[in-house]
């Protein structure tokens, strides 16, 4: 439990995986020790936040969105593997921004996933590959999706 030590003492809780919201599984293994986490949005104080970067929301909110979306993906991945000390390698996050028209810092905003998966993991473990997209609109006018590969023991 020494990842969930980390989160308890950077003051972060680690969330109840959240409800699917359509026909799919938040978790899939595959290959020997691979597992893809589809994609979770940001839920702060049990309700999700509506808007985009760049026009509601700055890029330091959009950080703390991106974050929150992937304590979400950690729990999703906790709850299939039953424990992140389990995780081997964070391969690679996709994190996608509902973004104003004129807004071009998605990779600042995904900087917020990244960043704590290696304040988590450390740099080795923790630093994913990834793909930050601007994108018109995400589900439930949600700012930010993360979703993730992970190998795993």
């Amino acid at each position: 439990m020494k990842i969930e030590k980390k989160l308890a003492e950077m003051g972060l809780v680690l969330p109840k995986p959240p409800a699917k919201g359509g026909v799919y599984t938040p978790a899939k293994k595959f290959g020997p020790n691979l597992v893809y986490i589809s994609g979770c949005g940001p839920i702060l104080d049990g309700a999700p936040i509506a808007g985009k970067l760049g026009r509601e929301f700055t890029i330091e909110q959009g950080q703390r969105y991106a974050k929150q979306a992937m304590l979400n993906v950690l729990a999703n991945l906790k709850a299939c593997i039953g424990d992140l000390d389990n995780v081997k390698s964070c391969v690679k996050i996709l994190a996608l921004v509902a973004s104003a028209d004129d807004f071009y810092e998605q990779p600042q905003v995904a900087n917020g996933a990244s960043g704590l998966l290696v304040e988590l993991f450390g740099e080795e473990i923790g630093t994913p590959t990834r793909s930050a997209i601007g994108v018109n609109a995400l589900p439930g006018n949600i700012p930010v999706e993360v979703e993730g590969i992970f190998e795993v023991r």
